[in-house]
C-alpha cells in the first residue's frame, strides 16, 4: 500500500483531506478473485471520472478509482471529440486529481496519438504521465492491435487500463458513438479484444458502449475485474462520466443515469447572484469589510 497526504494550507478546499492508504493495482484486481471464488466481500468497482481537485476530493472517499479520462476535451474544453486531447492536458488534469485525493486509486487516460506508434512511443508517453502525475496507472484502447503494448508497459512496471467496445478515439473509423456488436462478427472480435487485453496483462478492463450479452459474456471469460459503461450490471464495476451523472449537460446518453441536476442548480443560484448584483442587496454587511467598533 501506499500513503499519500495532501497539504491544503494554501487550498479553498474543505474539509481537509485525510492521511491514509490508497487503493493499489492488486487491491483492484482481487476484487474480480474474491468475486471468482465466491466471497460475500467482493464489491463491484466503484469508478467516476474527475478533471479537478476539488472534484477529486468529492469523489474520492466513495470511489474505488478515479479515471482522468480524455473525455476531459469535451466535458472542460468543448472540443468535438477526443482526438485533439494532448498528453500536456492529460499530465495537468492528472496531476490536480492526484493532489485532490487519498484513498481511490488514480488512472490516467493516454491521448490519442501517444502510444499508437510503438510499445516504445507508449512507454514514453506513459512513464511520463506517471512521473508528471503521481498517478498509479494509465489507461489506453484498443484490443488486439494493443496487446503487445499492453504486455511491454506492464512488463516494465506500468499498470495499464484496457478499453474494449466503443473505443471514442477511433470515432473516425466507427463512423460515430453508437453502441458496438449488433452483428455476430462485431460480438465475436470484441470479445476476442478484451481476452486478448487480459492475457497481456490489463489489471482491468473497461469496457464501453456494447450490448449487454457481449459485456456479460466478457466478464465470465476474463481474469481482470471488468468495469462497464454503457454495458452490463453483470460487469465487476461501473463508470460514468461524472459530469453526465450530476446533470450538468442537457444530452444525457442513454446508458447513463442522472443522480442530481446541476445544471439547474447553478443556474438557478447564478439568476439569484445576478438579481441582487442589480438590485444593490448585495454585499450586505456580512460581505463587506468595515473598520473594527463600527
Amino acid at each position: 500500500m501506499s500513503t499519500f497526504t495532501l497539504d491544503s494550507a494554501t487550498s479553498r478546499a474543505t474539509p481537509s483531506p485525510q492521511p491514509g492508504k490508497r487503493l493499489t493495482v492488486p487491491a483492484i484486481r482481487a476484487r474480480k478473485v474474491a468475486k471468482d471464488e465466491g466471497f460475500a466481500t467482493a464489491e463491484p468497482v466503484v469508478m467516476l471520472t474527475a478533471y479537478t481537485m476539488r472534484m477529486a476530493q468529492l469523489l474520492d472517499p466513495h470511489c474505488d478509482m478515479l479515471l482522468v479520462g480524455d473525455s476531459l476535451g469535451q466535458v472542460i474544453y468543448g472540443l468535438p471529440s477526443t482526438i485533439p486531447v494532448t498528453l500536456d492536458m492529460m499530465c495537468a488534469h492528472g496531476a490536480a486529481v492526484v493532489r485532490g485525493s487519498w484513498h481511490a486509486l488514480v488512472g490516467v487516460d493516454m491521448p490519442f496519438g501517444s502510444y499508437e506508434g510503438s510499445p516504445e512511443t507508449a512507454f514514453n508517453s506513459a512513464a511520463r504521465i506517471m512521473k508528471d502525475t503521481g498517478c498509479a496507472a494509465v489507461k489506453l484502447e484498443g484490443g488486439e492491435a494493443m496487446a503487445e503494448t499492453i504486455a511491454f508497459l506492464t512488463h516494465r512496471g506500468i499498470p495499464v487500463i484496457g478499453h474494449v467496445g466503443l473505443t471514442p478515439q477511433a470515432v473516425n473509423v466507427l463512423g460515430g458513438y453508437g453502441a458496438r456488436g449488433r452483428d455476430s462478427a462485431e460480438a465475436d472480435k470484441i470479445l476476442a479484444d478484451a481476452r486478448a487485453v487480459a492475457d497481456a496483462g490489463a489489471f482491468c478492463i473497461v469496457v464501453e458502449g456494447v450490448l449487454e450479452g457481449i459485456a456479460s459474456d466478457i466478464a465470465k471469460a476474463v481474469a481482470p475485474p471488468v468495469i462497464g459503461i454503457g454495458a452490463s450490471a453483470e460487469c465487476d464495476g461501473q463508470v460514468l462520466v461524472t459530469e453526465d451523472m450530476l446533470g450538468l449537460f442537457e444530452r444525457t446518453p442513454r446508458f447513463v443515469k442522472r443522480y442530481d441536476d446541476l445544471a439547474n442548480r447553478v443556474g438557478a443560484a447564478a439568476a439569484a447572484f445576478a438579481s441582487e448584483v442589480r438590485d444593490r442587496s448585495f454585499p450586505t454587511a456580512d460581505q463587506t469589510y468595515r473598520p473594527k467598533g463600527s
